[in-house]
């Protein structure tokens, strides 16, 4: 008979402990919203029209740009219809022809402006929406950083798996390719992998991330690997003739698979503030292609000439998603410690 009485798993553990906890729910909410917001972006359901030129260059930001413009529309008409024509010229062949012409004009001038949207955030030099343009450059920033981490726990999870798994040379190898990354600064190693590729785009900025990376995730998984290959569940995995790579990754890597999902949330941060140095030195995201870095990059010459809104926009929601994360990060570090009751 099935106990129904049975002690919750550590997910459930630790899911309890976050429900719990009133700003790890809160962050998580902050990052579900961006993450919403992400999918639409990429879906083309919202801000498919951030290129267009909705506002006049450097458009200070309004919640009324659509009764201003009217109102310039009413002034210039005003003056269109005081202004006189020139006397016809009898020796002009097409003196009939701009006669007809003008007569237009009037009309055309008393009708009232097209309508443009309010601007909450202002626009930039090229007359875009800072709002939109903010939303489409956090669904690059945001997909820069997920895949990275992936990437770079993806490799750090296998080396650390391996070298624990084996020890012996093997170890010693990983051990050095590890000391040799560590070795380096690695906003050098990541400037040094950007110059050696030469080529701008998402995917590249993902490979200098998630190739110089992995160092943190390999060093704890390496460790735990060392720790449970002398269990007992592996043994008796190893008594029934279990292979190595299952032993390593359907054994022992769903016990150990709360460090590697702490790693990645981790790595997200970072990577997020990564993508946006680089993208500010010029290595990261093409002409074309708009990230919070590039944002960034605009600004700091608009903020010379006094406009700061594109550098509040950008610099807020880069701030309000890393600090969430990282408040979740911290809540399901601790949530998923085992010491912790």
């Amino acid at each position: 008979m099935q106990n129904s009485h049975a002690a919750p798993g550590l997910w459930a553990l630790a899911w309890r402990r976050l429900r719990a906890d009133r700003v790890a729910m809160a962050a998580l909410a902050v990052v579900g919203i961006f993450m919403l917001l992400l999918a639409l972006s990429a879906s083309g359901l919202i801000v498919k029209d951030w290129e267009d030129e909705v506002g006049t260059n450097y458009a200070p930001p309004s919640f009324l740009a659509s009764d201003a413009t009217e109102a310039v529309g009413r002034v210039s008409a005003q003056h269109v219809t005081r202004r006189e024509p020139p006397p016809p010229n009898e020796f002009d062949p097409l003196a009939a022809d701009l006669q007809a012409l003008r007569a237009t004009l009037p009309a055309a001038a008393l009708a009232p402006p097209e309508r443009r949207p309010s601007l909450p955030f202002g626009a930039d030099k090229w007359g875009h929406d800072v709002i939109k343009k903010t939303i489409k450059g956090g669904e690059t920033s945001i997909v820069v950083g997920l895949v990275a981490a992936l990437v770079a726990v993806s490799l750090g999870t296998l080396f650390g798996a391996v070298s624990g798994f084996y020890g012996g040379l093997v170890d010693d190898f990983f051990n050095w390719f590890y000391s040799i990354f560590t070795s380096i600064p690695s906003i050098l190693m990541i400037l040094t992998v950007a110059a050696v590729l030469q080529q701008k785009g998402v995917a590249t900025i993902v490979l200098i991330l998630g190739l110089t990376g992995w160092t943190g995730p390999y060093r704890l998984m390496r460790a735990e690997y060392i720790k449970h290959k002398a269990r007992e569940y592996v043994m008796a995995a190893d008594a029934i003739g279990a292979s190595s790579w299952r032993k390593m990754f359907s054994h022992i890597f769903p016990n150990v698979s709360h460090v590697a999902l702490v790693q990645l949330s981790i790595l997200v941060v970072g990577f997020i503030k990564a993508e946006v140095i680089l993208s500010f030195l010029g290595f990261g995201v093409p002409v074309g292609v708009v990230s919070w870095g590039s944002m960034l990059n605009e600004a700091q010459n608009e903020l010379i000439l006094g406009k700061w809104w594109q550098l509040t926009a950008a610099a807020t929601a880069m701030a309000l998603l890393v600090t969430a994360f990282s408040l979740f990060t911290d809540a399901l570090r601790d949530a998923l410690d085992p010491k912790v009751k």
